[in-house]
Order: C-alpha cells, then sequence, then structure tokens
C-alpha cells in the first residue's frame, strides 16, 4: 500500500544530484547532517528522561553558557561531518575552525543548537548548516578562508526544528523544501514542495523586552505595526516569538510575515547576536530560495562577507513586501513613520 507521504530526503537529494552532478559532495554531506539531526531528535523528544539537558557547563565561542544539549549536539554533528567530504568546520560550539580533511572540497558552518534557552522548559529547539565550497589555494593553508566569502557560495543550506514533529528544511539551491521525520521508519518524508512565502502577511517577530534599547527605524516600524487598521499599515498585525530562529523561520515558510532581529545600543549588540556564517546566511539561503528577502535592514544578507567567522548581523527576513517596508523605515521612505496621534507626540516607544 502506498504511504500518504511524499518521497524522502535520499530521493531528493538523488534527484539533486542528477540534475547536477557537482552537488554530489554536498548531497553527501547533507545525508550525514540528517543521520545526526534523526539521533539528536530522539535526545530531544526524550526531555529530562534523557537527564538533565539544560545542565550548564563551559562557555562557548559566543561566551554562553553551554547546556548539555548544547554539546551533545555539537559532538553528534561533528562525528557526522568525520565521515563527510568535509574540510572545515565552523562551530558555534568551538572558538576555532576545526580541521576534518585537509582534501575535501567542502566547509560546513553549523550552530548545532539554536534556541538553547528554550532546552529545560521543553520547547522548541533547533540546529542550523550552510555548506559552501573550500576556498582553492587557501583554504588548507588558512582553514577560515573557506568562511570568508559571501553567501552567494554556499552550495546548500538547511535547518532542523526539534518539535511536535522534527522537520529538516532544506535547499540546494533550486527551491526550499521541507522533509518531516517518520519516526517509525526513521527517515525524512517531503511534507512541503517548492515553498512559495506569501508576499505580505500579518505577522511580524521581534522580541518585545528590547524596545528601549532599538534604533529609531526599528522603534517607528513596529509603532506602526501596533497601531494597526488606525496606523499607516491599514491593517492589525499579530506578533510571534519563540526564541528559536528555526521555528520562527519555518512559520515564515509556511504562513509568511517578518522576523527582525535587529542590532541596538546594549553594549556587544549593536550588531544583533545572531551569527552571519551559520545563522543568517543560511537562513537567508532558504528565504531567498522560497520566494522571499533577507537582509541586515538596509543590505541583503547574502551579499555580506564576513571578516571573521563567529561575525553578528543584524536579520530581517520574511515575504518580500514586509521586508520592503522595513527598509522603507530605515532610509526614511517611510513619511508617517512614528507619527503616532495615539500615543501622543513622543509615540509608545519613542526614547
Amino acid at each position: 500500500m502506498t504511504k500518504p507521504y511524499g518521497s524522502s530526503l535520499d530521493d531528493h537529494l538523488d534527484a539533486e544530484v542528477a540534475r547536477d552532478p557537482s552537488l554530489a559532495d554536498t548531497a553527501a554531506t547533507i545525508r550525514a547532517l540528517a543521520a545526526a539531526a534523526i539521533d539528536v531528535s530522539e535526545t530531544v523528544g526524550r526531555g529530562s528522561l534523557a537527564g538533565d539537558l539544560a545542565a550548564q557547563g563551559e562557555h562557548n565561542s559566543d561566551g554562553d553558557v553551554q547546556k548539555a544539549l548544547d554539546v551533545i549536539a555539537h559532538k553528534r554533528f561533528m562525528q557526522a561531518l568525520e565521515e563527510a567530504p568535509v574540510a572545515q568546520v565552523a562551530s558555534e560550539e568551538a572558538e576555532d575552525v576545526v580541521t576534518l580533511k585537509a582534501d575535501a572540497p567542502l566547509a560546513v558552518a553549523i550552530d548545532p543548537l539554536d534556541g538553547s534557552s528554550n532546552i529545560g522548559v521543553g520547547m522548541v529547539v533547533g540546529t542550523i548548516f550552510g555548506i559552501r565550497p573550500v576556498t582553492q589555494g587557501q583554504g588548507i593553508d588558512d582553514p577560515n578562508a573557506s568562511f570568508l566569502t559571501s553567501g552567494t557560495t554556499q552550495t546548500a543550506a538547511g535547518f532542523v526544528v526539534y518539535g511536535p514533529a522534527t522537520t529538516f528544511v532544506v535547499t540546494l539551491g533550486n527551491g526550499t523544501r521541507i522533509f518531516t521525520l517518520d519516526r517509525t521508519d526513521k527517515v525524512f518524508r517531503l511534507t512541503h514542495d517548492a515553498m512559495k512565502i506569501v508576499p505580505s502577511a500579518n505577522e511580524y517577530a521581534i522580541n518585545a523586552s528590547n524596545v528601549r534599547h532599538w534604533d529609531g527605524p526599528v522603534k517607528s516600524f513596529i509603532e506602526d505595526c501596533l497601531r494597526g487598521s488606525e496606523g499607516p499599515r491599514d491593517r492589525d498585525f499579530n506578533m510571534r516569538w519563540t526564541a528559536a530562529l528555526v521555528a520562527d523561520a519555518q512559520r515564515v515558510l509556511i504562513r509568511g510575515g517578518v522576523f527582525l532581529y535587529p542590532g541596538d545600543n546594549r553594549k556587544g549588540y549593536a550588531q544583533g547576536r545572531l551569527r552571519l556564517l551559520y545563522e543568517t546566511a543560511p537562513i537567508a539561503f532558504l528565504i531567498e530560495q522560497a520566494g522571499g528577502a533577507a537582509t541586515d535592514g538596509q543590505a541583503r544578507i547574502l551579499e555580506r562577507v564576513a571578516t571573521k567567522i563567529h561575525e553578528r548581523s543584524p536579520l530581517v527576513f520574511g515575504s518580500t513586501e514586509e521586508v520592503e517596508c522595513v527598509a522603507k523605515y530605515y532610509d526614511g521612505r517611510q513619511p508617517s513613520a512614528g507619527r503616532s496621534p495615539l500615543f501622543g507626540q513622543r509615540g509608545l516607544m519613542r526614547s
């Protein structure tokens, strides 16, 4: 009897290699990452039965305290990549680039566990990765070199959501697709083919607790969303925020809307907190391949070139009309921004 779901991730990868044989190594690396994701999913699914996954340990490259699950995920993905055609790995959980096979053709940037603050309360966490070619003639001598290129060099990107269902979202430059883990067969199967983000939607995602730290354009944009049908946007909005980039990205892929993680005036937050190589660039690739847009508020994310492996970047992504609207606030093309009779001359969010 035919099963009521789509083809497997393996089938899709085979089709992509048939379309473009140069993707064979990229496909092999994605298979390795998917196998590791299934193992991590099982650990996440056990929750407290797997031990104190939120137990604190050492500090990672970002200065954040590692949770036990951070370490577990990093170790499992590194083990998987050791068996793949990968020369270097830039991981959030490692200070420096890790060299695996010096003569391999690919470099992988990875956040093994996105949303670490959600671990102890059983909320969504995930994994994000981007795959790039090794920079010819430089990668062996300088393991950082392969990562100090624009996001347009990525051959593939993806993320995993460990939630009520485990999903594997991936692009090899030929559209973005979502595969859902069939827990019976331990196989990822296609559930959302060739995603197309709607051009406009009435949802935005931002951590509103940081409002007092935002710059003027972000404050004005969010204030005008809050004014709803009485403001210049002429419609009402809902706010969503999960504290896991992967969950917000998957929602945008399926329902549209806009996500914002801007820089702000707190110490160490001038460029936000997301990392260009293994968070914003992979997400931008996936979003653009689904017909959306991704910027730092003013410039395309995929055109940014990192100067160091843990470099940060603001991130605005989602429906094209919503991202363009944010850009208007940044460059002054939104003349009604902040003129809020509802909240008085200073407005709800004026500092």
